[in-house]
């Protein structure tokens, strides 16, 4: 019988996903010191092409040059107005755009902005300017003093967002999508996950404005729909808008409030919702969050539980809302434990990290029919630490050790060089 996870997917602007397989976003850091895709990341999204996804997404690609996540972030220049305003900018997304995509597969552009979560020293607002947030709510990594201290070391203070601010970005992200579209990708994704600008906005812990913009939870959402909203103008009908969001920072106490995005997202006309969740200073999206469980982790009994993060919440947000098409990425590591997430309906798209980054080709192995699911499948082990580093209380140290560790093997395959997991 040929796997559910070789069928194809339709999105509701009409674009098609040829398999259930998305390599999902992670952090390349391997743009140059313009911001600009370099040689060695369209390799790598060459080699991807290559693979057999059924989807690719990029990485972080920031809507404000000012303001980045890290200091090798892709993001387009401040401004941008037409491709034949603009050529040689388009041309230089042109090439990225056709690398993912000259084999046959899809590419979808996550679009972000980091928000409070920008590092002193990312972006060209200059190392001393304050980060932006809807409100001046202070970062911290942890609850300890020694957290506190790195905090206050590593970001700077930001300050609440104006209302003529928060217009001008929600034009960035417009901007952003229109220069995708023109360039040949074949959609975006909102990042709205992992404390970024639009989960900030989401978030009532963060947000605590009393004008359009927050208070109630229609109006934590407008930020985010006013994008989906004014993209959905200046885009092509087949051009796939769609959001990551976070699941697993969201409590009980405020679980219908994120119902009720979702719901006015549905409305708004999304083309998929991606189910992640963490942030710096609850890194669940790597697989951190208590360090004691972590070390000796209790196996449900089902393999996709066992492997997939955020399997609940996709389950319960397709019993809501049955007809959005749900990606679900973080955990997945074997043919067994894809399979049995679409055979339970809790996802439509199974998103793909950190082993996309060691196999390229990851989706040809899983869908190989002539390997048992035993042989169908790429665990992997935590990243080791250095003595000193596992001497410090900070959850984001491990969740970082990973994601520098994955980022070069990424480098590896722009290079043409052999990958590994970790020993």
């Amino acid at each position: 019988m040929a796997s559910p996870l070789n069928d194809a997917v339709k999105l509701p602007c009409g674009l098609v996903l040829p398999n259930r397989f998305a390599k999902a976003a992670m952090a390349e850091m391997l743009a140059d010191w313009d911001h600009n895709p370099t040689p060695d990341l369209i390799e790598a999204y060459n080699q991807w092409g290559q693979g057999g996804w059924g989807a690719i997404l990029t990485g972080n690609v920031q809507v404000d040059i000012n303001h980045l996540g890290s200091p090798l972030d892709l993001a387009p220049p401040s401004t941008y107005t037409t491709a034949d305003q603009n050529p040689t900018l388009v041309q230089s997304w042109a090439k990225y755009a056709e690398a993912c995509q000259q084999h046959g597969t899809p590419a979808i552009v996550q679009l972000c902005h980091p928000g409070r979560q920008s590092f002193r020293g990312a972006g060209k607002r200059g190392l001393f300017a304050s980060t932006v947030a809807p409100s001046a709510v202070p970062l911290r990594i942890g609850e300890g003093w020694f957290e506190c201290a790195v905090s206050r070391v590593a970001f700077p203070v930001s300050r609440e967002m104006t209302r003529g601010e928060v217009e001008g970005v929600v034009g960035q992200y417009v901007d952003a999508a229109r220069l995708m579209a023109d360039a040949g990708f074949s959609g975006v994704e909102l990042h709205g996950a992992h404390g970024y600008l639009i989960d900030q906005f989401l978030n009532p812990k963060t947000n605590l404005r009393t004008d359009e913009y927050g208070g109630s939870v229609e109006k934590r959402t407008k930020f985010v729909l006013d994008i989906i909203t004014e993209t959905r103008k200046v885009v092509p009908a087949n051009f796939a808008i769609g959001i990551k969001l976070n699941s697993a920072d969201h409590s009980s106490d405020n679980f219908e409030d994120t119902m009720t995005q979702i719901k006015l997202l549905t409305e708004t006309g999304i083309d998929f919702l991606e189910v992640s969740g963490g942030s710096y200073s609850d890194p669940k999206m790597m697989g951190y969050s208590d360090q004691s469980q972590l070390e000796q982790p209790q196996q449900p009994t089902r393999t996709s539980a066992r492997e997939a993060f955020f399997l609940s919440f996709a389950t319960e947000t397709r019993a809501r809302f049955p007809n959005l098409i749900l990606m679900l990425t973080g955990g997945f590591r074997t043919r067994a434990g894809a399979e049995d997430a679409i055979k339970q309906n809790a996802c439509d798209i199974i998103g793909i990290g950190r082993p996309a980054a060691v196999n390229p080709k990851f989706p040809q192995l899983l869908l190989d029919e002539s390997l048992s699911n035993g042989e169908a499948g790429l665990p992997l082990k935590k990243v080791g630490l250095p003595w000193y580093a596992r001497l410090i209380p900070i959850k984001v140290i491990g969740a970082g050790a990973e994601s520098i560790y994955y980022g070069g093997q990424i480098k590896r395959i722009g290079k043409g060089l052999t990958t590994s997991a970790p020993a």
